[in-house]
């Protein structure tokens, strides 16, 4: 094999090794949260840098990993060699050298180094030793430079090339042993694997360069060792056994190790590059900065990545530990393999939160060892660079990171009152913790005025008042003393209102004294109230400073004004009563010909108007309408007013809309259906289309049903035009409470809601088909505890409907404070657990997945399945006047018809119509997102 060609140096002899070669022996530890520091850790078992670790044979088999938890605990950890005499003895960790797990191997050193160790210096061996040169020779034109390099260049590299060869045989020896982990740990240094020769020839400033250099490698290699652990020892048995529960080990891996297999990837392509440049220059190697350079390039994306995540992989694994003993048992299983050497899994998983500010600060010192015209002066700089902008630029994911660890301890100490469904929407991935602090609040009791401490999470959609409760030195549960209020009803009041003075209790300990004497605190008050009960829901809260008062003014305004935003908007405006006279009694929305019209009834008639356009035309001059449904499948249009149900021909109302029909024509095609009708419903139930009509009598009201027949299944076609032919009855009519108010559709058969409670009752035949006296079923309540609380919250307040829960077999019941879930018998569910609206609704409407509720100052939108709160629109005067049409859940997917008061115009107040319609929030993507959004630029 050819002979490498070496440098020529002369050599001086007695040169001893530095003392403290290593850059790192005096740097204070570091912490992994803080990308400045790193953290020290033991001494370290090191691998090769192929991905799976291979030990030596002396080196004592893993332990087999068991989760058979012993019924008591053991006095101490249980091995995994017992059967051993011997015990395990870890090494103190090294303070200036990087650690991480080492394998049982024998000790080498050098010849050359053993020697060295042996032989006595002489006098003028010593004046010549790196120690003792302060300053390199002074020649005679001004330049400087060491000793060893007197002779010229030239003559010095021909001269000693064939003899610096021979001396490093036992070197490279030394270099394999040390990239294949054979060394003793006290050898890994580049001074125990370099010729006393060749260190003699050089200055201190250059061993000081090449012993950064070698520590660079040791501690990627350090490095590297440790990722491939963590998959050995702790990811591959977190498979193949329960301490995870299957079910979701695949999850909590992810969470808790992340991309962590990336980064090692990178860093085996970067060890092996390293030892390649190794085995070719050592011992004196020129640059290690081109390597690191071009795979820093590489592993950015990876590591900011990583480094975002770690407080969440935390706060995981600690969660973990806290609730599952099978979890801490695995890992007490895992410190057994002699590689861990008492490293808990944190250490392991900040480790490459530290590396590359490890890295940094190695090439830091590297560039002041560098001569001024060495290669590295350009390099270095730029790599430093580099990795200090990226550094500095993880730092706000990290502290992102840690306010959503902070977010998650609140939700899972958070106690709720019991009975009450709350759905705060905490596990949405776009949920925040906006700002916390401890508050207090006054309250009165029957002898005095008392102080409450209470603690005060200010979310991006809640604010919540809490009760701190310490169960343990480290669990603190927060319950809520008060319903947790949602921003869009949240109104700040007085804010610079004068401090007041809290009594303070003398501290334990003190003497009689200070007991006696009154000891007080300025305290800032601030009042917080719901825009619903300003004066039930109203809050005042004291702060402990001014300083803090002012902190929460601004995280309230700023948070609530991020509310409004994200959630702006109502909806399509139709017109003002500038065209129609009145208030707004009712409207719909229906289709004749190629058109789609909008139809508005008041006190003087009906308007009509096409869709999208705000120049209404009157079709119809009835007095006082209140309630219209058109049914195109029928070619009707049904009015109700003043007492009398009729019904129109579809075609010529959309006729006379557009301006081709007269208003008497409209009135020519009237059929009356009833009198002294109070309410009635019209639309499709099942596979029928059914008018239903409440007739009022003495003392109560009787409900009708008709079937509208299409003048196709009519054995005369003349029927369709005149007489009440046209509809077919359903046997006797049923009698109902006279406070009925409401009738909706479920599936094939009707709901009646009146004060006293909700019958189902199937529409073809009335009489019979009574199926129960009222929803919910609460015929258990009295062995039933919660059930009974929820009776008597129903029994005070006012039915509305029922709706049926998608994709499930459950129906919510909604009154007008709360809803329940009830199964398809009535039985409360959940736990006959209830729902509470922020405010009283007088109406609602089912959209899909949603619930409107619809009260006079809010429209809460909330979902059927969780009744969690998704929106809250506010308007004065809103109603909803599209009411009359009986649809199936599964079409209940169209717009709402609201009316509200509108602008004041010369004294006069007109409504306002709007739609209200489901939409999807606009999500712009990162750039970063986009793909190709940076091909054309070269970024480093």
């Amino acid at each position: 094999m050819a002979q490498r060609t070496r440098p020529h140096v002369t050599i001086p002899l007695g040169a001893a090794p530095p003392t403290n070669p290593s850059p790192s022996a005096h740097d204070p530890p570091l912490s992994p949260i803080n990308l400045w520091a790193d953290r020290r850790q033991t001494a370290y078992t090191p691998a090769t840098y192929t991905p799976s670790y291979t030990p030596s044979s002396s080196t004592p088999p893993n332990p087999r990993i068991s989760l058979d938890v012993p019924a008591r605990p053991p006095s101490r950890a249980s091995s995994a060699y017992e059967s051993e005499t011997t015990r395990i003895s870890f090494p103190e960790p090294q303070l200036y050298r990087s650690s991480s797990q080492r394998s049982s191997r024998s000790s080498y050193r050098p010849a050359s180094s053993i020697a060295a160790l042996t032989h006595r210096t002489s006098r003028s061996e010593s004046l010549l030793s790196p120690e003792s040169i302060i300053t390199p020779t002074q020649l005679s034109n001004g330049e400087s430079r060491p000793p060893s390099f007197e002779n010229t260049p030239e003559t010095i590299i021909k001269d000693l090339s064939s003899e610096l060869s021979d001396l490093t045989l036992d070197s490279e020896e030394g270099l394999r042993k040390f990239q294949s982990g054979e060394l003793h740990d006290d050898d890994e240094e580049w001074y125990r694997l370099v010729p006393p020769e060749a260190r003699e020839v050089l200055d201190r400033k250059e061993v000081q360069r090449q012993s950064i250099l070698f520590e660079i490698v040791k501690s990627e290699k350090d490095y590297v060792a440790d990722l491939e652990l963590v998959k050995e020892v702790f990811v591959d048995p977190m498979i193949n056994t329960l301490a995870i529960p299957q079910h979701r080990v695949k999850g909590f891996i992810q969470e808790v190790f992340f991309n962590i297999d990336n980064i090692l990837a990178h860093h085996q392509r970067l060890l092996a590059a390293l030892f390649a440049r190794q085995r070719e220059q050592h011992p004196l190697i020129q640059s290690l900065s081109d390597i690191v350079l071009d795979n820093s390039l590489l592993f950015r994306n990876d590591y900011e990545a990583y480094i975002k995540h770690y407080p969440l992989s935390e706060a995981r694994h600690r969660s973990e530990m806290r609730r599952s003993q099978r979890y801490q048992y695995f890992l007490q299983q895992c410190s057994l393999d002699p590689r861990v050497r008492k490293r808990d899994l944190i250490t392991f998983l900040s480790r490459p939160v530290t590396r590359l500010p490890r890295l940094l600060m190695l090439l830091e010192n590297a560039k002041k060892y560098t001569e001024p015209d060495h290669p590295d002066m350009e390099t270095i700089p730029l790599l430093i660079g580099i990795l200090s902008d990226f550094i500095k630029s993880t730092q706000p994911g990290i502290a992102a990171s840690e306010d959503k660890v902070r977010f998650w301890n609140l939700c899972e100490s958070l106690v709720y009152q019991k009975g009450e469904i709350i759905d705060l929407d905490l596990y949405d991935e776009s949920r925040s913790l906006r700002f916390q602090g401890p508050l207090s609040r006054r309250y009165r009791t029957n002898v005095d005025l008392h102080w409450a401490d209470l603690h005060v999470a200010l979310l991006d959609n809640y604010l919540l008042l809490l009760k701190p409760e310490a169960r343990s030195s480290t669990v603190t549960k927060n319950h809520v003393v008060s319903r947790p209020i949602p921003l869009e009803y949240l109104r700040l009041g007085i804010f610079d209102g004068a401090p007041e003075s809290r009594k303070e209790k003398a501290e334990e300990g003190s003497g009689i004294l200070e007991r006696v004497r009154s000891r007080y605190r300025p305290m800032y008050p601030f009042t917080v109230y719901h825009a619903s009960s300003k004066m039930n829901r109203r809050y005042t809260l004291y702060a402990p400073s001014e300083e803090l008062r002012k902190m929460w003014y601004d995280a309230l305004v700023e948070t609530i004004a991020i509310r409004e935003i994200r959630y702006a908007g109502l909806g399509a405006t139709y017109g003002s009563a500038t065209h129609y006279t009145g208030r707004v009694n009712c409207a719909t929305e229906l289709s004749s010909g190629s058109h789609r019209f909008i139809a508005v009834a008041c006190t003087s008639g009906v308007y009509m108007a096409i869709r999208g356009e705000s120049s209404f035309r009157k079709v119809l001059s009835v007095p006082n309408p209140t309630c219209m449904v058109p049914l195109p499948a029928a070619g009707k249009f049904f009015v109700l007013h003043e007492g009398g149900l009729f019904c129109y021909s579809l075609d010529l109302v959309g006729r006379a809309a557009l301006g081709f029909s007269t208003v008497q024509a409209v009135d020519g095609s009237k059929e009356r259906i009833a009198t002294d009708v109070v309410l009635f419903r019209a639309g499709r139930v099942g596979n029928r289309f059914m008018v239903l009509y409440a007739v009022k009598s003495f003392l109560q009201l009787w409900l009708y049903a008709l079937e509208v027949i299409s003048s196709a299944d009519s054995i005369n076609p003349r029927w369709s035009t005149s007489g009440v032919s046209t509809f077919r009855s359903f046997g006797e009519p049923l009698s109902i409470p006279k406070d009925t108010h409401n009738i909706t559709v479920l599936s094939r058969r009707i709901v009646i809601c009146s004060d006293k409670g909700i019958l189902v009752a199937d529409p073809a035949n009335l009489s019979l088909s009574l199926k129960s006296t009222t929803l919910p079923d609460f015929s258990d309540a009295d062995a039933n505890l919660p059930m009974a609380g929820l009776r008597a919250r129903c029994g005070s307040s006012k039915p509305l409907g029922i709706v049926r829960c998608p994709n499930s077999d459950e129906l919510l019941v909604i009154y007008d404070e709360l809803g329940c879930y009830v199964d398809k018998h009535g039985v409360p569910t959940r736990s006959s657990g209830y729902l509470r609206w922020e405010t009283r609704a007088m109406s609602y409407a089912h959209r899909g997945d949603y619930l409107l509720l619809i009260s006079p100052d809010f429209i809460e939108v909330r979902t059927v399945n969780t009744g969690k709160l998704v929106q809250v629109v506010e308007g004065a005067d809103m109603r909803r006047i599209d009411i009359g049409l009986l649809s199936p859940d599964k079409d209940n997917t169209g717009s709402t018809l609201i009316a509200m008061k509108g602008k004041e115009d010369k004294g006069l107040v007109s409504d306002r119509i709007v739609e209200l319609v489901e939409t999807a929030e606009l999500r712009t993507p990162r750039v970063s997102d986009v793909p190709g959004a940076w091909d054309e630029f070269d970024i480093l």
